[in-house]
């Protein structure tokens, strides 16, 4: 029996490995009996392909059987946790990490802070981290991973100044999120940095700058950054090319969009779903849509990208039947999919449609995650339902600035004052700090109610305490509590400010 075992097992994993592991599984099922081993290796070929609810179904039954996890089973069903973006599932491992006595395992730590960061829960991180005996590269890039992907940008850059060993991976992260804010001017200082580091930049470097320039819109930057990549030889890779694709998207020069796509050897599905998007940033519907058509084998980015196109060119009723044929295919949307069509349902108002989509956010889970529950307060919102814009803010278990933005405004506009600045004040003992959107939120609730005194402070300190540079709508918002007030010269003494 024990050599049937190890050949079993050994068949099945190296049936995982080659990515048949619809074959795996069946001779995982068949095997009469299993040890642990056997189930590591199953629950490795789920994770390494991407198939993370498999892996933690998979997980469940393990707990149920007589054999216990071990090391190598909490790596793969953590990373499975922070593939799926599975908050409360990666809690209740880590709790069976400490009781089972694995909490001081090297790797296992390292795959807790990969969780706690790909779920946007940076405290959680820092915590592990903290607790650690010992380290090494992964431990210090997770955590700067966690806290760059939550926009702690300034924690971030100390945890990068306090690491003993700076690799590529942290270089990269850095310039990856400062990309994403568009600091322009931080990702090509850091840059700089690398290169008299003696570090080489590579395909995800190179990436990370042009979309920095993507972000910023600046269309002298992207052209030498391109240069420099067709200079540094990496216009081959994947990530490099869709980067390009995303820049000259977004600065709407359409010929250098298709000349960028024509000029892709090896198109994958990443390289189609990337010419959807920018099609649809360019605004060019029909075209994302034939490119949609000649894509071999569509996946949930496909789809999603068809979708959020859609939304933000005005086709919400488009991006909803494209949702429809989507659960048709038999394809599982994920949280950004569900986030997409909320945005539509919102635009139509349409209530009924919202409440669909809301009805399979919770069937996979997606409710309570911020992009798919931004989208549930939103689109409740702009249906007039604020009860239940409400009730979708308060499930969402790990809240981004943008929820509470949507929330304090959703209370604002619907002549709720008390509410919204309540919102404000529970944001604030949360821990996050206030942007300028709001501040916008916070100035146009004090503007429809008339609260002048509360507005004025709001206004001052946004400068003064928070160091947030002003913007015209923020000074409108304060001329119109001014004008309402009769307050006429201190509300031009306010426009001059701009």
């Amino acid at each position: 029996m024990h050599s049937y075992l190890v050949q079993a097992t050994s068949k099945l994993a190296s049936l995982a490995r080659s990515g048949k592991i619809a074959s795996a599984r069946k001779l995982f099922d068949e095997m009469p009996q299993r040890d642990k081993i056997t189930w590591n290796a199953m629950l490795s070929g789920y994770s390494q392909l991407g198939l993370f609810r498999e892996a933690l179904s998979l997980f469940r039954d393990m707990r149920i059987s007589s054999v216990r996890p071990d090391n190598f089973s909490f790596t793969s069903t953590l990373s499975a946790c922070a593939g799926a973006c599975e908050l409360r599932y990666g809690q209740n491992v880590h709790a069976l990490v400490v009781v089972s006595g694995y909490v001081s395992s090297l790797p296992v730590s390292n795959s807790l802070i990969d969780v706690y960061g790909k779920c946007f829960s940076p405290c959680s991180a820092s915590r592990v981290f903290e607790e650690m005996g010992l380290r090494n590269e992964v431990s210090w890039c997770s955590l700067l991973f966690a806290h760059v992907n939550a926009n702690e940008l300034g924690i971030a850059g100390g945890v990068f100044d306090d690491m003993p060993n700076r690799v590529n991976i942290a270089w990269n992260t850095m310039i990856a999120g400062h990309a994403r804010c568009g600091d322009i001017g931080v990702c090509f200082s850091l840059f700089k940095k690398m290169q008299e580091g003696s570090f080489c930049a590579d395909q995800w470097t190179l990436s990370a700058l042009m979309n920095a320039c993507a972000e910023s819109q600046k269309p002298r930057c992207g052209c030498v950054v391109h240069c420099l990549i067709v200079k540094s030889g990496w216009g081959f890779a994947v990530e490099v090319n869709n980067s390009i694709l995303s820049f000259y998207a977004s600065i709407n020069s359409h010929d250098d969009v298709v000349k960028a796509f024509e000029s892709i050897e090896s198109r994958t599905q990443v390289s189609w779903n990337s010419i959807i998007d920018a099609h649809m940033k360019i605004g060019d519907t029909q075209k994302a849509f034939i490119a949609f058509q000649q894509v071999p084998e569509r996946n949930v980015v496909s789809w999603t990208s068809m979708i959020t196109g859609c939304s933000r060119n005005g086709l919400g009723d488009h991006a909803i039947n494209i949702f429809v044929d989507m659960m048709r295919s038999g394809l599982q949307p994920d949280n950004f999919t569900l986030g997409a069509v909320l945005h539509a349902c919102s635009i139509l108002a349409t209530l009924g449609h919202g409440k669909m989509v809301h009805s399979f956010a919770i069937q996979y889970s997606y409710h309570a995650y911020a992009y798919a529950g931004n989208g549930l307060v939103n689109m409740y919102a702009k249906c007039g339902d604020i009860d239940s814009s409400n009730q979708a803010f308060d499930d969402i278990l790990v809240k981004d600035i943008v929820s509470w933005n949507t929330m304090l405004l959703a209370f604002g506009l619907h002549g709720w004052p008390s509410r919204a600045l309540q919102v404000h004040e529970e944001m604030l003992a949360s821990g996050l700090k206030p942007d300028k959107v709001t501040f916008i939120a916070l100035l146009m609730t004090c503007s429809h109610s008339g609260l002048i005194d509360k507005g004025q402070a709001l206004f001052e300190s946004m400068t003064s305490f928070y160091g947030l540079s002003l913007e015209l709508d923020h000074v409108i918002d304060v001329m119109r509590i001014g004008i309402k007030e009769g307050l006429i010269a201190k509300a031009k003494a306010m426009l001059a400010l701009l």
